[in-house]
């Protein structure tokens, strides 16, 4: 079966960053199709492919996590930071449009603590390797879910 809208695809992946250094990697279950749920450029790369397929993606920044948002940065008083989260840790909160937003917690300096709300690898032009394990037709579910179920997609 060749990857087209509305297959659940279970690739393994490997980002790294300009210079080769790897950044992550893993196994991932997606649903195929325009659900946002993979790099766009990346899933257009993936279009018509089957199991064993293997391709490499460069992302521009804009086509990864994109530029960085310095209006994510906030300080808070370390009073107000709840206790057992440390530096490398993450904080829910809200920007400033008042929408859910996870921080990470970048360092304490005396009484504040600095956070970041953009992604790690924000501001990165990355390359996306990666192999197609498996390619099946997703489900009525996973299409109104508008993700991929179980294995390496998403349980509820």
């Amino acid at each position: 079966m060749n990857i087209s809208k509305d297959t659940a695809v279970t690739i393994h992946y490997t980002i790294t960053d300009a210079q080769g250094k790897r950044l992550d990697d893993g196994d991932v279950a997606y649903l195929h199709g325009g659900y946002d749920n993979l790099f766009a450029k990346v899933e257009q790369a993936l279009e018509g492919k089957s199991v064993g397929d293997s391709l490499t993606v460069d992302l521009a920044v804009e086509d990864a996590f994109g530029a960085r948002d310095e209006s994510l940065l906030r300080s808070i008083p370390k009073a107000e930071f709840p206790p057992g989260v440390k530096v490398g840790g993450q904080l829910r909160g809200s920007n400033d449009q008042g929408e859910p937003q996870i921080y990470h917690v970048m360092k304490i300096k005396g009484p504040v603590v600095l956070l970041d709300g953009n992604h790690p690898l924000a501001g990165m032009a990355l390359r996306f390797t990666c192999k197609v394990n498996e390619v099946r037709a997703a489900t009525a579910e996973e299409i109104t879910h508008r993700h991929v179920h179980g294995g390496h997609g998403h349980h509820h």
